[in-house]
């Protein structure tokens, strides 16, 4: 799907409700990619003031959700939409609730700029840039398919939060060892872990997308027996495609 057709209805004043609704959510996407952007660059440079502009913006983000809820929540009232309007506004409804909580890991993230690493430990550091830049890559990915409704787009990068999954664990034995040879970084570290944990979880939640925009494109909730249902959509697309 290229792009969500807004005119469907006969009523204009409901098309432009969801247009409204739609173009706030890639408002807010924007305004949380570039929270992630700020965190992962705090976090290198250790920039505390940077940082604190991250956390200062994480209201406005917060902000935006309760108004974006609220418009879901007039439109169902008003319009009682069915069929593919009611999915994409319960969508629009899990998706901004997802991006609030990335936003809030972009914020922990930046808190790093605040606990400075040993100089010997420099590598910690590249290696929850590594770590973050994929997640990031993710998150783009993600936001990108989330506005042209794109399930071909979900099927390619779906799989791309376990190989974050597994980026993170090679990045918690190597701090559990760093803490093991020297107990004076074990806060520091800790401090790190935490880090990493929140780079992980926004991989977690970028999952969580990709699977709203499966079930507002195909109807399916594939979070219940998830790799058999997955497994059925790739199927049919391939054999759409013969």
């Amino acid at each position: 799907m290229k792009k969500l057709d807004f005119n469907s209805h006969i009523s204009a004043q409901f098309n432009a409700e969801l247009e409204r609704s739609m173009s706030k959510v890639l408002e807010m996407g924007g305004l949380t990619e570039r929270q992630i952007q700020d965190s992962i660059k705090a976090m290198i440079t250790q920039d505390e003031v940077l940082a604190k502009e991250i956390i200062a913006r994480d209201e406005v983000i917060n902000e935006l959700e309760v108004e974006i809820n609220e418009l879901c929540i007039m439109i169902i009232a008003k319009r009682q939409p069915t069929a593919s309007d009611l999915r994409l506004l319960i969508v629009i409804i899990k998706t901004i609730a997802e991006l609030e909580r990335i936003a809030d890991s972009a914020r922990n993230i930046a808190k790093m700029a605040f606990t400075p690493l040993p100089e010997n430990h420099a590598s910690i550091l590249v290696s929850l840039e590594s770590l973050a830049n994929r997640s990031l890559r993710f998150f783009e990915k993600v936001l990108d398919a989330f506005a042209r409704m794109d399930f071909e787009a979900v099927l390619e990068i779906y799989p791309e939060d376990d190989r974050i999954d597994g980026e993170y664990d090679n990045v918690i034995r190597q701090l559990m060892t760093y803490m093991m040879e020297d107990g004076r970084t074990i806060p520091s570290v800790l401090s790190a872990m935490q880090c990493a944990r929140s780079l992980e979880r926004i991989g977690d939640r970028c999952q969580n997308i990709c699977e709203f925009i499966i079930y507002f494109v195909k109807g399916v909730d594939i979070r219940v027996q998830k790799n058999a249902r997955l497994e059925a959509l790739l199927e049919n697309r391939d054999k759409k495609a013969l």
